[in-house]
């Protein structure tokens, strides 16, 4: 199964540090963030990458290369501007990754969560790997049922972790150009598509200067 991982995105956030920086280029524990995600990926059998870039595209390429130091093979895709959302940008990838399910992570996020049971077809449209809802997403994402099921509504709600294995008939219908991933999810969970599956290990969003701080200390530490 080959996986895409999601760096195109601006990172204002994450500013000063993306002013020059892209946000999966930044360093945590000593690392770049997006080479935990590749380290991952090769050990759990992966061996064809994907990765999207947009903001100081030319960096990613320059600091990662094709991929050989990682034991990976690495395509790039390069977004216009402003990106093409999460959405647009896994649509736009879609001739690298073939007619088979893929990995997408999302390049901005830490985890311990091993990667090589994900690689298998989902029974629908698309598996999400969801987590409990961190402080700065308190009210979470969706809902997962007993019976492994994901829907856009409900009490029990979690946060997406940003790993899920997709379809490309997922994405059936979409034209290319820039949009969110979001509605498409809802869509699919409406009629029952998508699964899902909660993990309660070690995640991490690097959403701001702070949050990157206080995680290189826990890695360091």
């Amino acid at each position: 199964m080959k996986a895409m991982i999601l760096a195109a995105g601006r990172g204002e956030r994450m500013r000063p540090l993306t002013d020059a920086t892209p946000k999966p280029l930044l360093k945590v524990g000593g690392r770049r963030l997006i080479e935990y995600h590749l380290d991952a990926l090769a050990a759990a059998g992966v061996g064809e990458v994907v990765i999207n870039t947009a903001h100081l595209f030319e960096q990613i390429p320059a600091a990662l290369g094709d991929g050989r130091a990682y034991g990976l093979h690495i395509d790039y895709t390069v977004e216009p501007a402003g990106a093409l959302e999460t959405g647009g940008g896994i649509h736009n990838a879609l001739p690298l990754l073939g007619p088979g399910p893929f990995l997408v992570v999302n390049g901005d996020i830490w985890t311990d969560l091993p990667l090589a049971p994900l690689l298998r077809a989902p029974a629908g449209l698309a598996h999400l790997v969801m987590i409990d809802n961190p402080p700065q997403h308190p009210r979470g994402d969706f809902a997962l049922d007993a019976n492994g099921l994901l829907h856009a509504n409900g009490d029990e709600r979690l946060t997406y972790s940003g790993i899920g294995v997709y379809t490309p008939e997922f994405f059936a219908g979409c034209t290319p150009g820039r949009f969110p991933l979001a509605p498409l999810l809802r869509d699919a969970m409406a009629v029952g598509k998508v699964g899902g599956e909660h993990y309660r290990g070690a995640w991490h969003d690097i959403g701001t200067p702070e949050r990157l701080a206080a995680l290189d200390r826990e890695l360091l530490g």
